[in-house]
């Protein structure tokens, strides 16, 4: 039997516009904090500030577009999400205060909000159902790889031209989106549906119910994963392991790429259980190995295993939310997701930056562990049980 067609124009165009999209993000959200700081003279808070109100606009948008997205269309939102997001990136080039900067950053997460949510859906539809999981893990590829070429790219930008530098080529990157994103095709989906809990408040308007559950233990594995992110340079700093951190996300990166076609393959063919529990438990063993690394090697090699298991899981998770949801609410699914993984990445480093004082970045990540463990069992309680029959009955 021949297998139904993945690369196709629309899959490859879509899959490029987030991945530049992406990048022109991640150019940014690693170097806003010490921008607020060196430009500002903003305190750690603001500058903290000045950094994650970002996800506050991503959050905003993903819950109006995921919602809207049926009736105004895939395409439309991403060419207005981006038309958006190039303008508010002109911004970051006049000179103003901090509270223009956070109004600025608010704003470009809801151009980002809207554009990632309308790709998200148009991807899923695209994607022929016998190879969903192969697709979302290729096209999740284009986020993993903007984390890692993001910040290889603007850190050392900042350091030989400085800020403004980094401006201008985030904001060319940016405009880059738009001819790629004019040649996707929509995709045609029988909204029929869409209407049916239109009127008054409803929930199920804003979030998708079929795709709350694994949303739902992504938010933790991705509360976990937030410590890396947020602290992995400082951890990498004082523990005196500073050139292996500037390789860290370069590794993970690596990791993730190398085996994404992989495991899409694997859950497509055995299941989504099959990938899921031993991506969690090498997400567990990295967050343990990372909280013991005396040396670059072993840094690194948490960096590997994290990114087998958090980036591996973060596929499978979206996967799993779009394959349990009706067509004509895939956008609402997707917004679902990233709604709840963006509040985790979000909030995770507000909340474990109260341990670091006590515990220090090792205690950090060592309380990971019992973190991830415990996503393990809200993913069986939640999905794995269920995902377990369906894949029988298959």
């Amino acid at each position: 039997m021949q297998k139904e067609k993945l690369w196709t124009k629309d899959f490859i165009s879509v899959s490029l516009v987030n991945f530049v999209m992406m990048l022109s993000m991640y150019l940014l959200i690693v170097t806003m904090a010490s921008y607020a700081t060196d430009a500002y003279d903003a305190s750690t808070s603001m500058a903290g500030l000045a950094s994650s109100i970002f996800i506050i606009g991503v959050l905003f948008a993903r819950l109006y577009g995921g919602k809207e997205v049926a009736r105004i269309g895939s395409k439309r939102m991403l060419i207005g999400g981006i038309l958006f997001f190039v303008v508010i990136t002109a911004l970051y080039l006049i000179p103003s205060n901090i509270y223009v900067l956070l109004v600025v950053r608010f704003l470009h997460g809801i151009g980002i909000g809207f554009a990632s949510t309308a790709t998200g859906t148009i991807v899923a539809q695209v994607v022929p159902a016998s190879r969903k999981g192969e697709g979302i893990s290729y096209f999740s590829l284009s986020v993993i790889l903007s984390t890692a070429i993001g910040p290889l790219i603007g850190l050392p930008m900042i350091s030989q031209y400085g800020y403004e530098s980094m401006f201008i080529f985030s904001l060319i990157v940016g405009m880059l989106c738009l001819p790629i994103a004019l040649i996707v095709k929509e995709p045609v989906v029988d909204s029929s549906a869409a209407d049916a809990r239109s009127r008054g408040f409803n929930l199920a308007k804003y979030l998708e119910p079929n795709a709350l559950p694994v949303s739902i233990v992504m938010f933790v594995i991705a509360l976990a994963y937030s410590g890396t992110l947020s602290f992995i340079a400082s951890f990498a700093k004082e523990a005196d392991l500073t050139e292996a951190g500037s390789m860290y996300f370069f590794v993970y990166a690596m990791a993730v790429l190398f085996s994404r076609p992989f495991t899409g393959k694997l859950m497509d063919a055995k299941g989504a259980n099959f990938v899921a529990y031993p991506a969690m438990m090498a997400f567990a063993l990295g967050m343990f190995t990372l909280s013991q690394a005396n040396s670059g090697a072993v840094f690194l090699l948490a960096a590997a295993l994290i990114g087998l298991g958090y980036g591996n899981f973060q596929s499978v998770a979206q996967t799993v939310a779009i394959k349990m949801t009706p067509p004509h609410r895939m956008g609402l699914a997707t917004s679902t997701f990233f709604i709840m993984m963006d509040i985790g990445i979000g909030v995770g480093p507000f909340l474990l930056g109260y341990m670091v004082p006590d515990y220090g970045y090792r205690g950090l990540y060592l309380a990971m562990v019992p973190l991830i463990i415990a996503g393990v069992f809200i993913y069986y309680t939640l999905h794995g049980k269920k995902e377990k029959r369906l894949t029988q009955s298959a």
